[in-house]
């Protein structure tokens, strides 16, 4: 056989396969239930919004309705209960298997090396520090709202501090395993692997503002809001991880429910610098912003960097 009878045939047999593989995927699709037909119609810019507010509204919910009658301790057990079932779902566990994939994309489910891992916690402590200096920042510059800020958490000061501390700890954990779910991960992967990251972030980064938008405390700090999401979307994709930003977002919650929404940590009693003038613990909270924010962003080159001398 001459050499370029030798390229025809195997050109021909490649393109044999491209139409087998092309009979699959056509036979697939037809084989698909009608309603996942129906749902791959609508617009990915849809269907990620509906995914991203579903996924980290049913697993905050989820424990809301019990938690109305079922008294304490026994709540936590049924919380712990939901939270792991929601975890395993959500994470590419059981049926149906048709969406189990995607699940497991969506929930950027893959195991992290031990250096990703690492700067993935040290981006994290780096975060919480982030966002709590730049509240302060805030609020020596603009009046602080207390009365917004605490009206939804009152009931927290009346409680026992055990009980207060692990209502705390139960309502950040469940808002940083939902929500991160929900809106870095099943909102914002599909369309990171579609428009990119940048795309993917910015779309995500205005979900979790939409989803604040019913909170007293928003309007003063909707810009926070916003960037935070930001810096939580770019930890979510430089590590392709949700856990850097569940125990980031956890942690911040812990602070923000205890200090800035309650009384049980302290209260916040800083006054703007129009009435102190700027004083040492205003340059001290935005020198510890501005080191954090460029120390956030250094972390993840190294996450980053990780990722890339795992994948030679």
């Amino acid at each position: 056989m001459t050499k370029i009878s030798k390229v025809n045939s195997k050109n021909n047999s490649n393109q044999q396969k491209d139409r087998n593989n092309s009979n699959k995927d056509d036979q697939t699709q037809t084989s698909d239930p009608v309603i996942i037909r129906f749902w791959q119609r609508i617009p990915l810019l849809i269907r990620a919004t509906i995914l991203g507010i579903f996924v980290s509204m049913i697993g905050i919910y989820s424990w809301l309705i019990p938690a109305s009658f079922i008294p304490a301790p026994w709540i936590f057990f049924i919380i712990a209960g939901v939270l792991w079932i929601y975890w395993k779902y959500f994470r590419g566990s059981w049926w149906p298997k048709s969406t189990e994939t995607a699940r497991i994309e969506y929930s950027r489910s893959k195991k992290m090396s031990a250096p990703v891992l690492k700067w993935g916690l040290l981006a994290a402590i780096i975060f919480v520090i982030l966002a709590q200096s730049s509240l302060v920042v805030t609020f020596r510059i603009i009046p602080f709202p207390a009365e917004a800020f605490t009206s939804g958490n009152k009931y927290l000061n009346t409680m026992p501090g055990w009980l207060a501390w692990v209502i705390i700890s139960i309502n950040s954990l469940v808002a940083g395993i939902c929500e991160e779910t929900g809106i870095r991960g099943y909102a914002q992967v599909p369309m990171e692997k579609r428009y990119g990251p940048v795309v993917g972030i910015t779309f995500s980064s205005i979900l979790f503002l939409l989803i604040h938008v019913n909170q007293a405390w928003f309007l003063p700090i909707f810009i926070q809001v916003f960037c935070l999401g930001m810096i939580l979307g770019i930890l979510a994709y430089t590590s392709d991880s949700l856990i850097p930003g569940i125990i980031a977002h956890s942690i911040m919650d812990v602070v923000n429910f205890s200090y800035w929404w309650s009384d049980i940590a302290g209260k916040f009693e800083g006054r703007p610098i129009s009435e102190t003038g700027i004083d040492f613990i205003f340059i001290l909270s935005l020198l510890i912003f501005v080191s954090s924010s460029v120390l956030f962003f250094w972390t993840n080159r190294k996450i980053m960097a990780a990722r890339n001398e795992m994948s030679l």
